[in-house]
């Protein structure tokens, strides 16, 4: 699906009323992390900031990549990734940007596991030959490592979210600029 596709999905999944909500959505708790999802999503794509660095690197860009974005609108993470993916993705003519949703056919995430689980977001770069260039994800290192010692710490869920939701505030996507910057450079 496009960009504008997900979003359609996404906003009409927020809106549905409880009793046409399906699995997981039909979870309260599903549904009202989802809607705090969009916002989040829509606030980044109104404030997000590209890096000069990250600019740079797509102009470099000089041939055709397809990215294959693989989230789910019930994703934290995703809900501050993919905005970024999406607005450094059109700093490049060469290339064109797909979504997947985790949860659908054609399951491309059981291809692509982080540590044999589905965590989602992640960035597939293709070459124009549909060749793996690259994957990304399903977050910046740094706030990686952070989720790992707090769940290696015992620490709630509840806590761990909060506790990554400030991560992403306070770094603003410069990690993951940096970050798919240096994996398109190589």
């Amino acid at each position: 699906m496009t960009f504008k596709e997900y979003l359609d999905y996404f906003e009409k999944l927020i809106n549905q009323h409880p009793s046409e909500r399906t699995s997981p959505y039909d979870d309260a708790e599903y549904a009202e992390y989802t809607k705090l999802n969009w916002s989040r999503l829509n606030r980044w794509l109104k404030t997000g900031k590209l890096t000069d660095e990250i600019i740079a690197v797509m102009k470099n860009i000089h041939e055709q990549q397809q990215w294959i974005v693989i989230t789910e609108p019930w994703c934290g993470d995703a809900a501050h990734i993919v905005p970024f993916i999406e607005m450094i993705s059109r700093q490049s003519a060469n290339v064109s940007v797909s979504y997947e949703l985790r949860d659908s056919e054609p399951f491309r995430i059981n291809d692509y596991l982080t540590n044999n689980t589905k965590s989602i977001p992640k960035l597939i770069v293709r070459n124009s030959e549909g060749v793996d260039l690259a994957v990304w994800g399903p977050r910046p290192a740094a706030c990686q490592k952070m989720y790992l010692k707090l769940k290696e710490k015992g620490v709630e869920n509840s806590t761990i979210k909060l506790e990554i939701q400030s991560w992403y505030n306070e770094n603003k996507g410069t990690e993951i600029q940096r970050e798919i910057g240096e994996l398109l450079k190589n």
